[in-house]
């Protein structure tokens, strides 16, 4: 098994008949947010701060030292920097059309049928079926009109610094949609799943590891029965000192006619569940 610091195996017993595999398939579906997270954050650096894919590189090399480093992060800091054979930078000749192998939207029929509002996923997968009506949206860009911009004004560095919140942020809460979805099922199906274990296997051999999955491995080492990882001491801070980040960056990206559903939907959720 994979080991964590080349020490501990991420590996456990999940629990009883199809515990193991939903997990999984959960696990592929908080993927699928944080794919689509990082998309939208290129999407915004790229057409709002109109910044070149070295300069791309070099902020995701900057952010994978501090709270966000996580495997997606580098591999993707990796593809900025990729070139073909020609010379010319391979992301900018890639296809926007992405296509999905099924275990996002397993994940959100799933939620569906649990009352979960996994909105951040459920998003990320209808972003997918989107991406794919390519021949839709290039007609419909030719008659649809969007905001007209007089020169919005923001200090560069600072906005930077606001999408890298609103990105840890806006990854936090999918995992804790995704946490709370899978207590739903583990009460449904009597699994008694152990959530801080499974935090603990995903840190390493897996797509979503990251730095701050040891955060959540801690969250329930207190407490098993968390009811949302929002409500934890570490991340209710994060979310507070945060929110306005998210708040900015979300608002901004509507001015400008920029499509970020995955971080529309994540304050969204925030605003609802703080709502009494």
């Amino acid at each position: 098994a994979a080991k964590i610091n080349d020490q501990e195996s991420c590996v456990d017993y999940i629990g009883p008949d199809g515990a193991g595999h939903y997990v999984k398939m959960v696990h592929n579906g908080i993927e699928y947010s944080d794919m689509q997270l990082i998309s939208e954050t290129y999407f915004l650096l790229k057409n709002m701060l109109l910044m070149s894919n070295e300069e791309l590189a070099n902020i995701f090399d900057n952010w994978n030292k501090g709270e966000l480093n996580s495997y997606l992060i580098s591999i993707t800091k990796e593809i900025f920097k990729k070139k073909d054979t020609s010379g010319k930078y391979l992301i900018d000749l890639i296809l926007d059309s992405a296509d999905n192998k099924g275990t996002g939207k397993w994940t959100s029929k799933s939620a569906l049928d649990l009352e979960e509002p996994l909105s951040l996923i459920t998003e990320s997968v209808f972003s997918r079926y989107l991406s794919a009506l390519k021949e839709q949206r290039v007609y419909a860009s030719k008659i649809l009109s969007g905001p007209k911009i007089n020169k919005l004004s923001f200090n560069k560095k600072d906005f930077i610094e606001k999408i890298r919140k609103a990105l840890y942020l806006g990854k936090i809460i999918s995992y804790a949609q995704g946490f709370s979805q899978l207590k739903a099922a583990s009460e449904k199906y009597k699994w008694n799943l152990s959530y801080g274990k499974i935090a603990k296997i995903f840190r390493a051999g897996c797509i979503i590891r990251a730095k701050f999955l040891q955060k959540i491995t801690d969250a329930y080492a207190e407490k098993n029965d968390i009811t949302n990882l929002l409500l934890t001491p570490y991340f209710k801070n994060i979310a507070n000192e945060y929110q306005n980040a998210l708040r900015s960056v979300v608002s901004y990206a509507v001015i400008y006619g920029i499509p970020i559903p995955a971080f529309s939907a994540a304050i969204a959720y925030y605003d609802s569940y703080r709502t009494a």
